[in-house]
């Protein structure tokens, strides 16, 4: 745990801003100034092909030093095993993870990050960096090997958190969803992550940021469902178990 260096974003927008506008900043303060080589993961792409997805990331980060390569099926290890950074971006993560899976660069990407190399995600990607993807708000339009993730965080990630009744809609809220998960994996926390907020791992330190408060859902020593919210900018130990 103490040498990854991850930035999970909930979305690639905050509210009405640009492109990966709001997010760039914080690339830009975790990665610093040096002119890094990032392989740009699109697989979770399913409507926009790979070259005009980079193409999106590469304008929105333009003015950043950085070279961002994409990861093609065709050359996707030696590209990720050469990258400084790896970046991936958002879409349906049941696609993304059954191209990695398939491409067989799960465990190539899961070891740089452990052993150091930052981690760049948005919605799909951020879903990525739990131990599942069990709590994703995406259709199952194709099936992976496995539901199982990269684990880099201990706890699951909701991306898109935003629960609401909706007057005559007889679905399920997202508290409903979440919960119906939590009862079957009492052992298991998760984290709603509104739009516009990220969380920052650099080394042992974890922060939520952002602008809204995200909401953790455990359940505590008496068995008993707990929803505790986590404020912009708080430092988030208690999810890595430490306080």
């Amino acid at each position: 745990m103490a040498q990854k260096r991850i930035l999970a974003f909930s979305s690639s927008r905050e509210g009405n801003s640009g492109y990966l506008e709001s997010a760039a900043p914080l690339i830009s303060d975790l990665l610093g100034d040096n002119k890094l080589n990032i392989a740009f993961i699109p697989f979770a792409a399913v409507n926009i092909d790979y070259d005009a997805y980079t193409e999106k990331v590469v304008s929105a980060l333009s003015h950043l030093p950085y070279a961002i390569q994409t990861v093609y099926p065709k050359n996707a290890f030696s590209i990720i095993e050469n990258a400084d950074v790896i970046m991936i971006g958002g879409g349906n993560s049941f696609k993304l993870l059954h191209d990695i899976y398939a491409l067989k660069i799960f465990d190539i990407i899961q070891h740089k990050v452990n052993t150091g190399t930052p981690y760049i995600g948005w919605s799909a990607g951020s879903n990525l960096a739990s131990p599942g993807i069990f709590t994703s708000n995406d259709m199952p339009i194709i099936q992976p090997e496995s539901f199982k993730a990269f684990s880099f965080f201990p706890f699951q990630i909701n991306p898109h958190y935003f629960n609401v009744n909706i007057p005559g809609h007889n679905g399920e809220t997202r508290d409903q969803r979440l919960e119906e998960f939590m009862l079957l994996n009492k052992k298991a926390k998760v984290l709603g992550m509104p739009e516009g907020t990220a969380l920052k791992l650099d080394k042992d330190h974890l922060e939520l940021i952002g602008l809204s408060a995200a909401t953790l859902f455990f359940y505590d020593e008496d068995n008993q469902l707990q929803k505790k919210e986590l404020a912009p900018n708080e430092e988030a130990g208690i999810l890595l178990g430490y306080s």
